[in-house]
């Protein structure tokens, strides 16, 4: 079974990210967290400020987050009607980042599935202020972040973009094998260079590792010039060969890193119609982990 948290702001483009979730897991057993936080408005009148008070204030926002929850978990059975498909709501007084985190944490969360509209003024951003923190803020769990108006095709292309210069354990690739795996995907190693040049010989040494972690794998490599920006580049290519889903791995100095910290004028080219999928840094502490799991499961 799977457990899949959904964040909602009771928005079109959350909507748009939990049917996406619902269509991608369809064949699979799988119980969605649909969260939603809530901070009362502060009054900024000083004469509403001595009439309401904060409970009261506090007690309506739970209310509308409880009743948009529970509208949005019948409407989810109304359309989709899933019997291997488990909704729990969770209405919490707290900032998103913090909830998330602590959900993840109490509920086991195999995936982060959001969407990715913000509150910027330029709609054309693909990531919103929300997702980008969520992204960062998050070290052991996925995010899949699902475009604005994105509609759900199997993703049977994918491609995972990489330098080569970080060794990966195969507990960070499991994310990616097990998409590739459920979909029979084809996996697109891509590789941007600001100028074509030989690989070194760790980059060698990591692709090669990782072309052994994707044996069981159909997947190809491609290396390609860079074009204006990461974020660019990588639309491009995305387009070019009809991608469904980009994967990237989340650490220092990595392409994920570089694209949240581009200036906004250059990300505003990266609005895609395809979903991104963020793999956590775990290093060797996730692998181990990983091992320990497999000695304890085969103990019992």
């Amino acid at each position: 079974m799977k457990n899949i948290l959904l964040p909602t702001d009771f928005s079109e483009n959350a909507w748009n990210a939990a049917s996406y979730a619902v269509e991608l897991f369809k064949n699979e057993t799988c119980t969605f967290y649909v969260l939603n936080t809530y901070t009362p408005h502060i009054a900024h009148s000083r004469f509403m400020a001595t009439n309401v008070s904060g409970d009261m204030m506090e007690d309506a926002a739970r209310s509308q987050s409880e009743m948009g929850l529970s509208n949005l978990i019948s409407r989810m059975h109304t359309e989709f009607n899933n019997p291997q498909h488990k909704f729990t709501a969770v209405s919490s007084f707290s900032m998103l980042v913090d909830e998330v985190k602590a959900v993840i944490e109490e509920y086991a969360i195999d995936l982060v599935i959001t969407g990715t509209k913000g509150a910027s003024a330029i709609d054309e951003v693909f990531m919103g202020s929300n997702t980008v923190r969520i992204i960062k803020t998050v070290k052991k769990c996925p995010v899949l972040a699902v475009p604005q108006n994105f509609k759900f095709k199997t993703p049977d292309e994918v491609a995972f973009a990489t330098d080569f210069n970080r060794f990966y354990t195969q507990s960070e690739l499991k994310p990616l094998l097990d998409m590739a795996k459920t979909f029979n995907a084809v996996i697109r190693i891509v590789h941007v260079q600001q100028k074509i040049t030989a690989l070194t010989e760790l980059q060698k040494f990591n692709l090669s590792m990782l072309r052994k972690y994707l044996k069981d794998v159909e997947h190809y490599v491609h290396t390609v010039s860079e074009l204006n920006s990461i974020s660019k580049t990588l639309e491009i290519f995305s387009n070019e060969l009809d991608i469904h889903l980009l994967a990237m791995l989340h650490y220092q100095h990595s392409y994920m890193e570089n694209l949240t910290r581009e200036a906004v004028v250059k990300r505003i080219a990266f609005h895609t119609q395809i979903p991104l999928l963020v793999i956590p840094e775990l290093g060797m502490s996730g692998s181990s982990q990983s091992k320990k799991e497999q000695s304890l499961s085969a103990s019992e």
